[in-house]
């Protein structure tokens, strides 16, 4: 079977420069090795081709016999060009040096003890009303996760028995393997096959968790939603996610805040803003009403000549910080609610009114009435 071309692999054209040959092949690298890739189990072959197009074409002479003999130029050489290895005197370990700056215990190099995982972080979406987001509220939520089993205590064996540090690896998870490459036989590590990288076998699987550790369940959790909460806030309650791995710690549960829409009030920062209606007399003359609040109702002073649209501030009627350390403020905005029809009484003493003010009024016509409206805002 024909090499497929390494410009083609890389996805580079052949006037590609050494920049952008090095970009391509670390993006490559990234995608499909081996460590990041261990339920695909053809990513480990398309690495080393990556691996092995790069070791080419990054090298100015071997990419100029490419360039003019193809894949036929190397064809002499020990086991091609490919494999882990082939790195120059770093080996697999300089690719990660390139993109992480050192440092290898992430991605399974070297040997090293499977330590300690912290289990997955959940997700729950919870709905309140206005008032509660206001106040604040403790409730219990019911979600499902994956626990450590109670029988086996995470081990994944019977009770009774013990895990046995795998023969293969000696515990570490990992087995070393030597390949030949154009630069000699390098040393190159992958998850072992026997233990699947944990570095310990179970003879007798626990029956409670068919040897998993873990065991999946519904739990009910208290969650305490402190006041001043927002659509879109997120709370996180700690240790209440998925099981660990291999003794490590639980996950966190991460809380989503959503807050129904309230029929009177609505929400700017920590303010609360309504809009109250009130009569053209009120408007005129002035009264005192009753205005709703999320604590009760308050009286409000309307001054005379109030005018359409003007807003009365309520101090610290609004919602408490999250930091407890001040509180919103209510805006009340009043609408002057223009009569839709008015008894021939309610008509003559308009016009009165008018005719007081030095207004020519006739009454026939309907038009006067659209002043006045217009006049105290409401059309």
């Amino acid at each position: 079977m024909s090499k497929k071309d390494y410009y083609e692999i890389l996805g580079v054209p052949k006037t590609a420069s050494d920049d952008e040959i090095k970009k391509a092949f670390r993006k490559l690298a990234r995608k499909y090795h081996p460590d990041v890739n261990r339920d695909d189990p053809k990513a480990e072959e398309k690495f080393k081709e990556v691996n092995e197009a790069y070791e080419i074409l990054s090298d100015a002479q071997r990419r100029a016999q490419y360039d003019q003999f193809g894949h036929a130029a190397f064809e002499g050489a020990q086991g091609g060009a490919g494999g882990f290895g082939g790195f120059g005197e770093g080996g697999i370990n300089d690719i990660f040096d390139m993109f992480f700056g050192g440092g290898h215990s992430g991605f399974g190099f070297g040997s090293r003890q499977p330590g300690p995982e912290k289990g997955a972080d959940l997700r729950y979406d919870l709905t309140i009303t206005f008032e509660q987001a206001a106040f604040g509220l403790e409730t219990e939520i019911e979600l499902p996760r994956t626990e450590q089993c109670p029988a086996c205590h995470g081990s994944g064996a019977a009770p009774g028995t013990h895990p046995e540090t795998c023969p293969e690896c000696h515990g570490t998870g990992q087995v070393q393997y030597t390949q030949n490459t154009p630069f000699g036989r390098m040393m190159n590590v992958r998850a072992c096959d026997r233990c699947k990288g944990e570095g310990k076998i179970v003879h007798t699987p626990c029956k409670e968790c068919s040897g998993r550790g873990k065991v999946r369940n519904r739990r009910k959790i208290k969650v305490k939603i402190p006041a001043g909460v927002d659509n879109g806030s997120r709370l996180r309650v700690p240790r209440e996610g998925e099981a660990g791995l291999r003794g490590g710690p639980q996950g966190d549960l991460y809380v989503y805040i959503f807050v129904k829409p309230h029929k009177l009030f609505t929400r700017s920062g920590n303010d609360v803003i309504c809009e109250v209606p009130i009569s053209i007399v009120q408007a005129t003359i002035g009264d005192e009403i009753e205005v709703p609040t999320l604590e009760g109702k308050v009286k409000l002073r309307i001054p005379e000549g109030t005018q359409p649209g003007t807003i009365f501030r309520l101090r610290e009627k609004g919602i408490p910080s999250l930091r407890g350390t001040s509180k919103g403020d209510q805006h009340v905005k009043v609408k002057v609610v223009i009569p839709k029809k008015l008894t021939e009484k309610q008509k003559e003493l308009l016009i009165a009114f008018a005719q007081t003010g030095g207004e020519n009024i006739n009454p026939e016509e309907k038009s006067f009435f659209k002043k006045v409206k217009n006049a105290l805002g409401g059309l």
